[in-house]
């Protein structure tokens, strides 16, 4: 029985042909089961991504098994993601992780998620799939909580403005301060 934190193989981003245009594989040192030797060169990972690319091209399922790791994917207009774990692992909690990080991402691109955007907006991209997955450990599911920790700060409307005229009281107060505080010597 897995007991581990560790759930997360690889997070990918797969166009329509089945180009990379995010990849990111897990495999942490302090995994109970060693460091992994499979999926570490790049050829090995590209003929993995195609592969998995040519079983997941067409919409209909959203969770398969494929070289004995579990797959759970999800279509947008010309993008596919991927979240891959064990053949062992919770398929409900891996399908919650990805749903949370496209939902995030749909909401921080205001729903024009696609390659182009994604490709544009790939810094908030990358920083919502580190609050969704911290190397291979699932550490949020919630949607809104990724979104509003990625999405970059409002500007302040309650501006102050600085003029003459608040200088000018600025001082003052000062003065006043410091006239009360000899006074009371």
């Amino acid at each position: 029985m897995n007991l581990s934190l560790y759930s997360v193989n690889a997070f990918l981003i797969l166009d329509a042909e089945g180009h990379r245009v995010l990849a990111k594989y897990y495999r942490p040192k302090g995994h109970p089961q060693g460091e992994s030797k499979d999926l570490l060169a790049l050829k090995d990972q590209r003929a993995f991504e195609k592969g998995l690319w040519q079983k997941t091209k067409k919409p209909g399922a959203d969770i398969i098994l494929y070289d004995g790791r579990l797959a759970v994917f999800r279509h947008t207009l010309d993008l596919i993601f991927y979240i891959i774990g064990g053949a062992t692992e919770n398929e409900i909690m891996l399908y919650s992780a990805l749903t949370a990080f496209s939902d995030a991402v749909h909401l921080l691109l205001r729903n024009q998620v696609e390659k182009r955007a994604v490709l544009e907006n790939l810094d908030m991209v990358l920083l919502c799939l580190d609050e969704t997955i911290d190397d291979g450990i699932i550490v949020e599911t919630d949607s809104t909580t990724i979104a509003s920790r990625v999405s970059r700060p409002k500007a302040d409307t309650t501006e102050i403005v600085i003029n003459e005229q608040t200088i000018l009281s600025a001082y003052q107060t000062v003065r006043e301060k410091v006239q009360q505080r000899i006074q009371q010597l």
